[in-house]
C-alpha cells in the first residue's frame, strides 16, 4: 500500500519561502515520475513541478520556473518542493503525486499520469 503524506505548508508574506515535503511509504520504483500539483480556490488542479527518470529530469510550469525547485531524497523516501520568492497567486493547496507506471513524463501530461496522491498541504501567501 503506497501512501504519500505532505507537510511544510503555512502562511508567509510575499517574497518569502516555504519547503514542502512528501513522505512516501510503500514501494514506488525510484525511476518513476513524481510531481507537485496545486489547486487554488475556484481553480483547477495544475502541475507545477515534476521529476522523472530517477531524478535525472525535472520540469516546471512557466509560472514557477526560476522560483520553485523539486528534488527527491531516495534514502529518506521523500520528495521536496522548495518555494522561493512567493507571490499571493501561489496561494493554493499543494499535492504530491506519484506514478506506478511511467518513468518519463512531461509537465503537461496531466493528473491522469499519476495514480497515487497525498492529502495536500496548504500554502498561503499574503501581500
Amino acid at each position: 500500500q503506497v501512501q504519500l503524506v505532505e507537510s511544510g505548508g503555512g502562511s508567509v508574506q510575499a517574497g518569502g519561502s516555504l519547503r514542502l515535503s512528501c513522505a512516501v511509504s510503500g514501494y514506488i520504483d525510484r525511476r518513476n515520475c513524481m510531481a507537485w500539483f496545486r489547486q487554488a480556490p475556484g481553480k483547477g488542479r495544475e502541475a507545477v513541478a515534476i521529476i522523472y527518470n530517477g531524478g535525472t529530469g525535472t520540469s516546471y510550469a512557466d509560472s514557477v520556473k526560476g522560483r520553485f525547485t523539486i528534488s527527491r531524497d531516495n534514502a529518506k523516501n521523500t520528495l521536496y518542493l522548495q518555494l522561493n520568492s512567493l507571490k499571493p497567486e501561489d496561494t493554493a493547496m499543494y499535492y504530491c503525486a506519484a506514478s506506478s507506471r511511467y518513468s518519463w513524463c512531461t509537465i503537461g501530461a496531466g493528473s491522469q499520469t499519476y495514480n497515487y496522491w497525498g492529502q495536500g498541504t496548504l500554502a498561503t501567501v499574503s501581500s
